[in-house]
């Protein structure tokens, strides 16, 4: 069965600086991928250009065999802020994307409200984003990227803002909704736990020109409770992750203070 995600000798360039550089990755259809590595190595730079929000300089990006061209309802996008609509209610900004692509009709304003429910909103359908908590309102984000039912879903740091412990529950609801739908996932992050503990696959990227040094098969037993991040099977992946990008790390906080 062909991937239904693939990126082939991808690069991106801006001007003389090199972001990205022959990355060649494959991503089975409902598999969850988590892509980690030092600031700068072009970890968001890989997510826009899947989600056709940026172009590829060399190389391409296929979904099912198709080259992305732009962006389409084949994708959901979770990005780091929730930019909610503040004058709509929580339902209308879960609609923002069914009604772009001309579907707002009655069976996908159920489904919308089936996807609030599942996000754990059901009765805030009528709150505005200032009623709410930062996590509520990455609820809100999700339901939305889930609304125009995308073949892959790409998330951009989207728990960042978050404190810890809202952090640690938003990752297990993230993947017990990713559990009933299993959408193909590609999940960008700076927190390695994280990764480890969302994925079937962790990509690690080295620093700039971004390209792809390590894939990490993740061989969790799924569902994971949050006390699988005490085992020693975890805290071990976590430490040979880490191990990876320490030294580019070191040297991208360095650099950045001088």
């Amino acid at each position: 069965m062909p991937p239904k995600l693939q990126s082939l000798a991808l690069g991106k360039t801006y001007g003389t600086l090199d972001v990205l550089r022959g990355i060649d990755a494959a991503v089975a259809d409902g598999e969850f991928i988590s892509i980690v590595g030092p600031s700068g190595c072009g970890k968001t730079t890989f997510l826009r250009i899947v989600a056709g929000l940026e172009t590829a300089s060399s190389g391409s990006v296929q979904i099912d065999g198709q080259v992305i061209t732009g962006p389409g309802t084949d994708r959901g996008f979770v990005f780091q802020t929730d930019s909610l609509l503040p004058w709509r209610t929580v339902f209308d900004n879960a609609m923002v994307g069914p009604e772009i692509a001309g579907r707002a009709n009655d069976a996908t304003k159920a489904k919308t409200r089936d996807l609030l429910k599942l996000v754990g909103l059901q009765g805030f359908e009528n709150y505005f984003p200032r009623q709410l908590s930062g996590g509520m309102r990455q609820r809100v984000n999700l339901a939305r990227a889930l609304a125009v039912d995308p073949r892959i879903l790409l998330m951009d740091e989207p728990f960042s803002a978050l404190d810890a412990q809202t952090r640690e529950i938003m990752q297990t609801e993230l993947l017990r909704i990713w559990e009933q739908g299993r959408k193909t996932a590609l999940f960008v992050t700076h927190q390695i736990d994280e990764a480890v503990y969302l994925s079937d696959r962790v990509f690690v990227f080295a620093r700039r020109p971004g390209r792809i040094q390590e894939i990490v098969p993740i061989d969790l037993p799924r569902p994971r409770p949050l006390s699988i991040k005490r085992t020693p099977a975890f805290v071990a992946l976590v430490d040979h992750i880490w191990g990876l990008i320490e030294e580019d790390v070191r040297s991208s906080v360095l650099n950045a203070e001088t």
